[in-house]
């Protein structure tokens, strides 16, 4: 039933963009015996918004993955750089923060290490909406920022790496079984903003999951029961993607196409001098405007790599 109500989600789409296609078409016709210039300006913004609708249909129809529809689990980690490399992260946090409002997504952030001087170490947040996960598998890998670095007196250049992960949100109708004597809880004193009553009690939660050594923690809720709960959603799909991943080695999944956060594995490099682009090293697309692409414009990288990836797959 799941997988029907979303074909016929998508069937019904199509058909309506099929239909706002065929009453441009009348409009245009009555423009031309008319000759009205209003009419003729509201039919041009109708076409933009139909093209940006018909391109968005396309990229769904793309998304066929067995959770591309769910919600997804950002983590950002600062690599190679030091403090440039915190702040280079920190940019990315709001690079993609713009691209969900753009998409009417919610997002809620679960943990966050500040950097020492300025940005941040590393952060985790989940979004939720319609196909998070699907599309931004894209942004999986080493991010490579070369520009003028704002923390050097004397303006040298430099370059900074920051890490990319994505995991989809484990849905409640899959069951992962965590045993009590498998796992380890702490608690500590959250890091990061959050109020007084965050900062100064031992709200925060880590989960350590004894077996397979992997972490997941959550400090950004008031209290330590909604942490707990939020570190354990976390944990289950972590576990589930971790489980994936030995059944799939002969995939190019996440962790390993993620690599070193250094020279040589970037997937992507944005550079603003000595002069501007944007390049994804794996699909070869590239653009010259960076300030539209760092302020949540990442859309066509997107829809490059769904194409990349059809054409590895085939």
């Amino acid at each position: 039933m799941s997988k029907l109500d979303e074909l016929k989600g998508l069937v019904n789409h199509w058909q309506d963009l099929y239909n706002r296609t065929e009453s441009l078409l009348e409009i245009e016709q009555l423009i031309e015996h008319e000759q009205e210039d209003d009419l003729k300006k509201e039919l041009e913004q109708d076409i933009k918004e139909l093209e940006t609708d018909i391109k968005e249909l396309e990229v769904k129809t793309k998304l066929s993955g067995q959770h591309d529809k769910s919600n997804a689990i950002i983590s950002i980690h600062a690599g190679a750089g030091g403090t440039e490399s915190c702040d280079w992260a920190q940019m990315l946090v709001r690079m993609y923060s713009r691209w969900i409002e753009n998409k009417g997504f919610q997002i809620n952030i679960v943990d966050i290490l500040d950097g020492d001087e300025a940005g941040i170490k590393s952060i985790t947040f989940m979004i939720k909406g319609e196909y998070a996960y699907g599309l931004l598998q894209a942004e999986i890998g080493v991010h490579r920022l070369v520009r003028i670095s704002p923390f050097d007196a004397n303006k040298r250049r430099h370059t900074s790496f920051a890490s990319v992960d994505v995991i989809p949100e484990v849905d409640d109708d899959i069951e992962i079984v965590i045993e009590e004597k498998d796992i380890r809880i702490d608690t500590y004193r959250a890091s990061g903003a959050g109020g007084q009553h965050v900062n100064t009690t031992d709200s925060a939660i880590r989960i350590t999951h004894l077996p397979t050594n992997i972490v997941a923690q959550s400090q950004t809720e008031r209290s330590q029961i909604k942490n707990r709960a939020t570190a354990m959603k976390l944990l289950k799909s972590r576990l589930y993607e971790y489980e994936q991943d030995k059944k799939r080695k002969s995939y190019e999944k996440h962790y390993d196409e993620k690599g070193a956060i250094g020279w040589g594995s970037q997937i992507r490099s944005y550079v603003f001098m000595p002069y501007q682009l944007v390049k994804d090293h794996r699909t070869e697309y590239e653009t010259s405007q960076v300030d539209k692409v760092m302020d949540g414009d990442i859309d066509e990288f997107i829809s490059q790599y769904l194409n990349w990836k059809l054409g590895q797959k085939i």
